[in-house]
């Protein structure tokens, strides 16, 4: 790792862990939380976790797993180049989806919508659940003890009634702060990755195609600029070396325009980073050209009637698992009732924001199924 710039997170200066452990051999203290996070249950539970199509739909489509290591891979690039804490990047990287529920973002909406009289559900706060309470490895505290700024850089938003009962990692929502510069860069590698891996893999299904994203001007001229370098070429190839050139040029877009707003701030410290307005991001006519591209997505790919149709099926399996839970816990596997008796509604919504597609697929089966025992 290069060296760091004063304003970077440091591990030798962390505002530490919940609970005090010494800082560990051969190690610091973020590459134990990026170490803990990828040994975790939630990070293994990834692999089998919708993206954007159900996990059964396809070998090659994206998981909440291999999104979390694509956006890893970017993040790491920018906060090289940024003179930032790559090992924190990762971290943050690896478990800013571990409280995502199976199915996507209907199986969240959905959750959501059951616990709406219980508190809501929202996998930003629920991943920081997860790392801080629900994940059972450790004989000397719950959840994996990751140090602040990795738990800061997993609590990307939250509304100020929850920021009220987060503790320290609430702070900068409720005195208008802005959290590290490794945070920042996660949050938008994240940006970059769903984004370019979602027209992949929208190509690949065939629910949109190239003529019609050729439509939004960050692909086009990135189609354009594949086709004019190599005459003839087709197929994935095209595809791989259009999105490709699509991701290189808005990491660079994100670094130019950063390193110019830090210099224009010139922070000396990571507080002084937490006075001042986000500093990572993109320059505007990139700004502009991603909104382009979303909304093209939104439109085309998850609105698609075919999308639309999955997602009814899988909010319907979700509603149904907590209802049937809700109306009878003695359903629940025994170390979910223990913990029922106390807060009934959480305790379904971590029972089932940690199932897997298939595994929820299953439980709706057994309890719903007739020929099922």
């Amino acid at each position: 790792m290069s060296a760091l710039a004063p304003y970077a997170a440091d591990s030798a200066h962390t505002r530490g862990r919940r609970q005090h452990e010494p800082t560990p051999p051969g190690r610091s203290d973020f590459e134990r939380d990026r170490d803990r996070i990828i040994h975790s249950t939630a990070f293994r539970r990834l692999e089998y976790k919708t993206q954007v199509f159900v996990n059964h739909e396809g070998d090659l489509f994206r998981t909440r797993l291999t999104h979390s290591i694509e956006v890893a891979q970017i993040g790491r690039t920018i906060a090289r180049n940024l003179q930032l804490n790559e090992v924190l990047v990762e971290a943050i990287a690896l478990a800013h989806d571990l409280g995502h529920t199976p199915f996507g973002h209907a199986g969240q909406d959905e959750l959501n919508a059951c616990m709406k009289q219980h508190g809501g559900f929202e996998h930003n706060l629920q991943s920081l659940r997860v790392v801080d309470l629900l994940e059972e490895r450790y004989a000397e505290f719950d959840g994996l003890n990751l140090c602040f700024e990795t738990r800061e850089g997993i609590l990307k938003h939250c509304s100020l009634p929850n920021a009220r009962t987060m503790g320290d990692v609430g702070e900068r929502f409720l005195l208008d702060q802005r959290p590290s510069l490794e945070a920042q860069v996660t949050n938008l590698a994240d940006e970059i990755a769903y984004n370019n891996h979602d027209v992949d893999d929208g190509l690949r299904s065939g629910l949109i195609t190239l003529e019609q994203l050729s439509n939004t001007s960050l692909f086009a001229r990135h189609l354009a600029m594949t086709q004019e370098k190599h005459a003839g070429l087709d197929g994935r190839r095209l595809i791989h070396e259009t999105v490709r050139r699509m991701i290189n040029t808005l990491v660079m877009d994100l670094i130019e325009q950063s390193s110019s707003n830090i210099r224009a701030i010139a922070p000396a410290s990571i507080d002084d980073v937490r006075h001042a307005p986000p500093l990572i991001a993109f320059s505007p006519a990139l700004v502009n050209e991603q909104r382009e591209l979303k909304q093209f997505l939104r439109e085309h790919l998850y609105r698609h009637y075919q999308v639309n149709r999955m997602s009814m099926k899988t909010r319907r399996i979700v509603r149904e698992l907590f209802n049937i839970f809700f109306e009878m816990p003695s359903l629940l596997p025994p170390q979910y009732q223990e913990k029922a008796t106390t807060d009934k509604a959480r305790t379904i919504a971590d029972y089932i924001a940690g199932m897997t597609d298939r595994y929820a697929y299953r439980e709706h089966r057994r309890l719903f199924a007739i020929e099922e025992i």
